[in-house]
């Protein structure tokens, strides 16, 4: 069976986020045959405009859009700034429209933020997978809260319910990415 590839990107660029953390910990759990990548760009990435996307994108964006091809899925986790996305996230995002990077790509979220905060992102984040025709993996979508102090020295949280309710999220990508492959119509063969 061929490895299935899950580009992780937090919507933070804060050096103790637990959004980073969450997405950090869900790397060292990840399913046989799946493989995980961080995306560690979101900071390098310049604002978006649309003449830089008609023309060549810059290379951060290019590297973005490389990671996207390159991924069979996409799990989210980010933090709510001023009641939606933030702006960093939501720069990523327009990067992505043009191109087409995130049509038809299967995608989740995980919310790491206390019980009723962090869904005015959430939202909004829904409205652009749905405006890209991203296909959302709803059972892969999860809220489980992590504290600051959560998060270890290396950067991952070790709590078992965080731990499990990721393993549950991971489990739910593969499974649909599996079901996706099983259900496409075999490759036609060469003439």
């Amino acid at each position: 069976m061929a490895e299935t590839r899950l580009l992780l990107i937090s919507g933070s660029t804060r050096e103790a986020s637990t959004n980073t953390a969450a997405l950090r910990t869900a790397a060292t759990l990840a399913p046989a045959g799946m493989a995980v990548v961080l995306y560690d760009g979101l900071a390098d990435l310049p604002a978006f405009t649309p003449d830089a996307d008609d023309s060549a994108p810059p290379p951060a964006a290019a590297a973005l859009r490389a990671q996207l091809a390159a991924a069979d899925a996409v799990l989210f986790c980010t933090p709510e700034y001023a009641g939606a996305l933030p702006g960093s996230l939501k720069n990523l995002l327009d990067w992505t429209v043009g191109a087409g990077d995130l049509y038809g790509k299967p995608a989740a979220w995980i919310n790491v933020a206390a019980p009723g905060r962090g869904l005015g992102a959430l939202a909004e984040l829904a409205t652009v997978l749905r405006y890209v025709t991203a296909e959302v993996i709803e059972a892969a979508c999860v809220a489980v809260p992590v504290a600051r102090d959560a998060v270890a020295a290396d950067g991952t949280v070790s709590d078992e319910d965080v731990r499990a309710a990721l393993t549950t999220a991971l489990r739910s990508i593969a499974e649909h990415l599996a079901t996706r492959r099983n259900s496409a119509p075999p490759a036609a063969a060469p003439a």
